[in-house]
């Protein structure tokens, strides 16, 4: 019985577009300039996550108390809905403002939190 196979080779561009594909799916291996790389972005991630948060509330308190302050709501209402708007609006103003504040000390928090393992592994990376 004769073994009849079939045998196809891939031009080189070919099989530098297969060996990318393949590259996707390996489990990555993750150096420790890699890692001390993704370590030292959370804390500013973290940081940044939390001041927009408090920004982006803000700004929605501050709108609702324009829209009390500026629509019809506060034509129905009348000066109570100016005392609210200007009130819920002062009370965004300084979400808004607490923003810059907020982020710095959770940066502050999470380099103290990480702070072990970074310089670990920067120790190990300098021998």
């Amino acid at each position: 019985m004769e073994n009849h196979s079939f045998e196809y080779t891939y031009s080189a561009q070919q099989q530098q577009e297969v060996e990318a594909i393949r590259q996707k799916y390996l489990p990555k291996e993750e150096d420790k300039m890699e890692q001390l790389r993704r370590l030292h972005a959370i804390p500013s991630q973290k940081a940044q996550a939390a001041a927009l948060s408090a920004g982006v509330v803000g700004t929605l308190i501050m709108g609702t108390g324009m829209s009390l302050v500026m629509t019809e709501i506060g034509d129905l209402l009348g000066s109570l809905a100016i005392v609210a708007g200007i009130t819920v609006g002062i009370v965004g103003i300084v979400l808004a403002a607490l923003a810059y504040p907020i982020y710095n000390r959770v940066l502050k928090k999470q380099r103290q939190k990480i702070a072990p393992e970074i310089l670990r592994l920067s120790e190990e990376l300098l021998r």
